[in-house]
């Protein structure tokens, strides 16, 4: 059975980011765990960095990650927030982290998860761009087919233009995932493919 990561919500608030990270785990590299609080608080960080998105559309959203992963949400983990020992704000976190077996948390505040209050626990604090660079080292040519297709896929829901390669990894970039997005230009360079070149490009939150 693949480990069990639970995802912070500011791995989740960025589009690109969002994306990879649920089609790796789609491909079965790993089972991805949530909590009702972590979709909230990814909800109300979308809508204050994009207050023109419509919030049914994060409604639809996370209705659709539910369904695809029907064992990822955490419940029963309010007892234990108290009891945890890391940073206040993200107590609930750790919590639901215990609660769901979770062998990693994935997130950009690896500050708040000091070993003092993670190690006894046996869970591992590692940021998006180190969890995704190892995941690439375990199957580098699936994890860049991975990729790939999401460029393929980008844009197809909203009508917007498809992201390139290129494009898409300047977002994961962006998005916290800077040394993942060099691997993939390199695999793609090794395999003699033209290497996607860095570019403005400006992160979609919600398709």
């Amino acid at each position: 059975m693949p480990f069990s990561v639970l995802l912070d919500a500011n791995v989740l608030v960025p589009n690109a980011l969002r994306d990879t990270l649920l089609r790796v785990a789609e491909a079965d590299f790993y089972r991805p765990l949530w909590s009702q609080d972590i979709l909230a608080e990814t909800r109300r960080t979308i809508l204050r960095l994009r207050p023109g998105i419509e919030p049914s559309r994060l409604d639809t959203m996370f209705t659709c990650m539910n369904a695809a992963f029907s064992d990822a949400m955490v419940t029963g983990y309010e007892s234990l927030i108290d009891g945890m020992m890391n940073d206040m704000g993200d107590r609930h976190v750790l919590a639901a982290a215990v609660a769901g077996r979770a062998d990693v948390i994935v997130t950009n505040n690896v500050k708040h998860f000091p070993e003092a209050a993670v190690g006894p626990l046996h869970i591992e604090v590692l940021k998006p761009d180190r969890f995704l660079c190892l995941q690439y080292d375990l199957a580098p040519a699936e994890v860049v087919e991975i990729v790939k297709r999401q460029s393929n896929d980008t844009g197809r829901s909203a009508g917007k233009p498809r992201l390139t390669v290129a494009k898409l990894l300047e977002c994961l970039s962006d998005g916290g995932a800077s040394k993942f997005a060099e691997q993939i230009r390199g695999h793609l360079a090794a395999a003699g493919l033209p290497r996607p070149s860095p570019t403005a490009a400006t992160p979609r939150l919600v398709e």
